[in-house]
Formats: structure tokens, C-alpha cells, sequence
């Protein structure tokens, strides 16, 4: 049986819902015969069973086979409870690679694409009294090199940087009730200078309707109002009046995850008609005379890159309690935050980041290669993924492309290069309120920061490098510009948001890294080395260290791909407070 039966979108609770997480038919097709030979009508058995959420390629699956397969079909059927009378039926997917074809009863409901992104259907016309059944066709290209795609490699065999595909259902699959007339989506953006909160709310359905917006923090009323909604769109802002803006316990931050909880209830002729339940943070990120502010004070990003990959399950985190793990131990090592990399995270993870504290960089899974219908798909998923996760106060950042990842030629191509502006702009119009990069790592058009990785792992030659504006300018850390011919720096913040990536193999987990360590002692060392000279340096603001585990080839982690330190989680903390190594008792010392 699957664990994963938590609600899977926290942030806009309703109570009554159904998780359709757990056993389905499962069948390849890779004659692609399915759809004509109707394997959606109801009478169509599949030959095989999977869990759901977890694709086949995955242990968690029940499946476990790595081998090719562009088109797969899933089914499973469902009884909808009798307090559901009378109410709209909206069946949902958190995620789904890569295009997703969708019959209820045997009747078309719809179609998407997009593999990182959240969709869904209203269903309830297609549904009748007793078992109903849903069954999904989906096709994820093996060898479509303009698909966003992150790190899943187009090979048969993980090799280099690139890992084991996710193919079909990754996240969870849901039902849910509503009425004809109800709240569809809820945007928070914190004025913290101004101690209000702006709060913009979409509406589906017909008529005026009024909606009460209850505002509490840690059990007491803060704010409460309610408004006459005449159109689908409202947009409010509320003044909380209860902290002062340079003094206060109740901004958010990793230190102090302080969170303002909220119910929305919508009526209509008296009658509550929607209630839901949501959370914001009061949370400033800016730039001020070229230094990153959280909350209007100065703050060095200590982030980890975190690719979100687990051995048994890939990209779909295999439990609650696995999130938790991940987020706690990060927190324990001494780091502030994560750069999440190439991957468009759960919505449960960024749940438990504002809960616990931890700041997070929203990074899009990039295609390799550039075509007008690269940018299309690109362009459309990712201003979905900005709309999902924009009112998390965990997340401050965005990086709609990564290392010339999709363009390929923006050093001499002008329509690469207005991609990136494209990108950045188009992230910006979305939300004002957060950094953006064009382009994380090198070759930057416009960006809020300069971003650069570098690998070296030399602490002479990287205290040499960041000793001032002229040299880190100067240099081509990996042989890469760090601006675009016609662009250059200007003023902005500078972090080195790569580096490090030491290979220590503590098992037999066999695989490479940027340098390397035999030991315990070697590795804190080698450790130690990097992140005093990013701690060190006059110019850098911020680090992003490669990387939080193992993954699959790779053994540059600081845990092992199942979660285990390499050394103890308190030496880590020290160098990473720049107190330098802790002594600790190592293997060969224990022997």
C-alpha cells in the first residue's frame, strides 16, 4: 500500500475530498494501439497494477523497469460518497509526465501537458450512481529533447550529470467536491513595510456572492472582513496592525517561521456555498545598494542543492515522514535554505519549508535544445509553476533557466539571448515581489544577481577569485563567461550558487564527483576548504554547495543517496557557522 494519503495541496484546503492515490491497472503501449483499440471504455482490463504516485520505473511503484516506454495507460475505479450529492466532482492530478489524455466512464474529460505541473477536471456529468472508473492514456517522449525535462536522461543508462526517467503519474491523484459557485485560487502577497497583507482571490461560478476572509496568528483573531464579490476577481488589502515593522516576532524567516493561518468562507443568498482553509507568512526579499535583504536586514543565503531524487522513488518523495527527514537535516547541517535543482518540488515539501523554515529557489526542469515549440512549452509551464507556489513565503527566488540549459547558443544567438530576457521579464510581470535569474550559473543577460558556479576546489585559488569585483569579473570559472556579449554587471548581488560537489564513497555506492576524499578527516577538510573561502570573501553574499545527497551515479553528496551523513552533521554546522572543523572521532580513528 502506498503512504502517501496526505492532502496533496495544503495551502487551499478543503476537508472533504477522496485520494485516489494506491493501486491502478497499469499497461505499456508501446505500439501505440491503445486509443484505437478504446482501452479507456469501461469493459478494457490492463494487464498489470501499479501504485500510484509513483512511476513505473520506481521500487514504490511495484514495478521497477528502467526500459523505454513513450506511452503508458493507467485505471482504477471509485465510488463518490453519498454527502457528495448534488455538488461538482473536480478530479485532480498534482503532476503528470508529460501529456495526459483523460476518460471518466469511458467518456473523454479532457486533455494536458506539461509534466510538472498541476491540472485537473470536473467530471461529475461523466459520473453515475455505484463504481465509476477513471483511466488515463500518457506519452512522455524518450527522445524529445525540447520537452522540459530536468535531469531524466534521454539514454537508456544514467551517466554523467542526467538520471532515470519519471515516465506517467508522479504526484498524487485526487477527488473533490465543490459547489457551482466557488474560490478556484488565492494569491498572498506580503506588504511588510506597510503591514498589510494583499490578497487576491478568482472565483468560478455564476452571481454575486459575499466572502469572509478570517485571519489568525497562533490561535488569535488578527483581522476579519467581509466583501461583496460582483465579478470573478477580488482583490483586497488588509492592514494586520499588530507588529511593528522593525521589531517584530511575527515576520517570517528560517529563524523564526512565524505564519498567519486564514479561512475563506463564500455565501450566496446566506448559504455557505465554499470554505476553505490557507496560511501566509509576512516575508520581504529585496535588494538595497547591492545586498540581499530578508526583511529589510541584511542575510547570507546558505543553500544546499537539493535535486529531490530518492533511490526507491525518483522525483515523488516516498513519504511525509521523508520530506521531514530531508528538511531537518538541512536545517541541522547549518544551511538557511535550498536551491531546488531542475525539478518543480511537491507542494508538500514547500508546505513543511514555510513550516519549518527554510528558503527556497523555485527552479524549472529546462529542455536541451532550442525551437520556437521549446519556448512554447517552456513559456506555459512555467508560469503554471509560478501561480502554484507564488504565496509560499519559503520560496525567494526564481530560476526559469539554468546554466544555458534549452539555449545552447546564447553566446552568439540573439534569439537565445532574448529568451532569457523573455523569461525574465515574464517571471517578473508574474511576481514582483522575488529575485529572478535569467540564467543561474553563467552567461547572464539581465538577472537580480550575479550567479556563478564554479568548481574549483583549490581555497587558494578561490580566496584569489572572490578577493574583489575586478577579479571575480575576470575570471571564467568552468571556462564559461559569466555575462553575454552585451550585457555586463551592474551592481547587483554576487553568490556562487555551485561549487563544492566532493565525491566520498562511504559504501559501496560506486560513482564521481568534482574532486574527491578517502576519508572522513580528507572529506571535512576538502570541506572546509570551499566554504570558508565563500565565507571569507569581501564580494560574495551567499553560496548554494553541491550537494545535499548522492544521486544515482553521482557521490557528491553530504549524505548518502539513503539519507545518511558522511560525517557528523555538527562538523558540518561548524564549518558552515565558519567556526571551522569540530573534532570529531573518524572511522579509521574508531579502528
Amino acid at each position: 500500500m502506498t503512504n502517501r494519503m496526505e492532502y496533496p495541496r495544503p495551502q487551499f484546503y478543503r476537508e472533504d475530498w477522496k485520494s485516489l492515490n494506491g493501486e491502478w491497472q497499469f499497461s505499456y503501449d508501446d505500439d501505440n494501439a491503445g486509443e484505437k483499440e478504446a482501452w479507456f471504455a469501461p469493459d478494457k482490463t490492463l494487464e498489470r497494477t501499479i501504485q500510484v504516485p509513483f512511476s513505473y520505473q520506481t521500487e514504490k511503484s511495484g514495478i521497477a523497469e528502467t526500459d523505454f516506454h513513450d506511452n503508458v495507460w493507467y485505471k482504477r475505479s471509485f465510488t463518490i460518497p453519498g454527502s457528495w450529492s448534488g455538488k461538482k466532482v473536480k478530479l485532480h492530478f498534482g503532476a503528470v509526465d508529460y501529456r495526459t489524455w483523460v476518460w471518466v466512464n469511458g467518456s473523454y474529460a479532457g486533455f494536458h501537458e506539461g509534466g510538472h505541473v498541476p491540472f485537473s477536471f470536473t467530471i461529475d456529468h461523466l459520473l453515475h450512481d455505484g463504481e465509476n472508473e477513471v483511466t488515463c492514456r500518457v506519452e512522455d517522449p524518450t527522445h524529445d529533447l525540447t520537452q522540459p525535462r530536468g535531469k531524466q536522461y534521454w539514454k537508456e543508462k544514467s551517466e554523467g550529470i542526467f538520471y532515470t526517467r519519471t515516465t506517467g503519474i508522479w504526484q498524487s491523484v485526487w477527488l473533490e467536491p465543490v459547489s457551482d459557485l466557488r474560490i478556484e485560487h488565492v494569491r498572498f502577497t506580503p506588504d511588510v513595510d506597510e503591514d498589510m497583507i494583499h490578497i487576491d482571490i478568482e472565483t468560478e461560478g455564476a452571481g454575486a456572492a459575499e466572502i469572509e476572509i478570517d485571519i489568525m496568528f497562533e490561535g488569535e483573531r488578527v483581522a476579519a472582513d467581509r466583501y461583496i464579490m460582483n465579478r470573478n476577481e477580488l482583490s483586497r488589502s488588509i492592514a494586520l496592525g499588530d507588529f511593528n515593522v522593525h521589531d517584530s516576532g511575527r515576520l517570517w524567516s528560517p529563524e523564526h517561521p512565524n505564519l498567519y493561518d486564514v479561512t475563506f468562507t463564500l455565501s450566496q443568498e446566506g448559504k455557505t456555498v465554499d470554505h476553505l482553509q490557507s496560511y501566509f507568512g509576512m516575508r520581504k526579499i529585496s535588494i538595497e545598494n547591492g545586498t540581499v535583504m530578508l526583511n529589510n536586514k541584511p542575510y547570507y543565503m546558505k543553500l544546499v542543492l537539493d535535486q529531490g531524487y530518492f533511490p526507491e522513488s525518483l522525483l515523488t518523495p516516498p513519504s511525509e515522514e521523508a520530506i521531514l527527514k530531508d528538511i531537518q537535516l538541512t536545517k541541522e547541517m547549518g544551511f538557511n535554505g535550498v536551491r531546488k535543482h531542475q525539478k518543480i518540488e511537491d507542494p508538500r515539501f514547500l508546505y513543511w519549508a514555510d513550516r519549518l523554515g527554510l528558503l527556497v529557489w523555485g527552479e524549472m526542469a529546462n529542455s536541451y535544445l532550442y525551437s520556437q515549440r521549446s519556448v512554447e512549452k517552456i513559456t506555459q509551464e512555467w508560469q503554471k509553476a509560478v501561480k502554484r507556489d507564488y504565496s509560499h513565503p519559503s520560496v525567494v527566488a526564481w530560476v526559469p533557466l539554468n546554466e544555458s540549459w534549452g539555449v545552447p547558443n546564447l553566446l552568439s544567438s540573439e534569439k537565445q539571448q532574448h529568451h532569457t530576457l523573455a523569461m525574465y521579464y515574464l517571471t517578473k510581470s508574474l511576481d514582483h515581489t522575488r529575485l529572478v535569474l535569467s540564467n543561474d550559473g553563467w552567461e547572464h543577460t539581465k538577472s537580480d544577481m550575479l550567479t556563478i558556479h564554479d568548481y574549483e576546489a583549490s581555497k587558494e585559488v578561490l580566496l584569489n577569485r572572490y578577493r574583489s569585483l575586478d577579479t571575480i569579473l575576470e575570471s571564467l570559472p568552468g571556462h564559461r563567461k559569466l555575462y553575454v556579449p552585451g550585457y555586463s554587471y551592474d551592481q547587483v548581488p554576487i553568490q556562487v550558487t555551485e561549487f563544492g560537489g566532493i565525491a566520498y564513497q562511504t559504501n559501496d555506492w560506486e560513482g564521481w564527483g568534482y574532486s574527491g576524499a578517502t576519508s572522513d578527516s580528507e572529506f571535512a577538510e576538502r570541506y572546509e576548504a570551499v566554504i570558508s573561502a565563500m565565507l571569507e570573501s569581501p564580494i560574495v553574499q551567499g553560496f548554494c554547495y553541491t550537494q545535499l545527497t548522492d544521486v544515482e551515479q553521482e557521490i557528491n553528496g553530504l549524505l548518502t543517496y539513503d539519507r545518511k551523513p558522511k560525517i557528523p552533521l555538527d562538523v558540518i554546522r561548524s564549518i558552515n557557522e565558519g567556526r571551522g572543523e569540530a573534532r570529531f572521532t573518524t572511522k579509521e580513528e574508531k579502528v
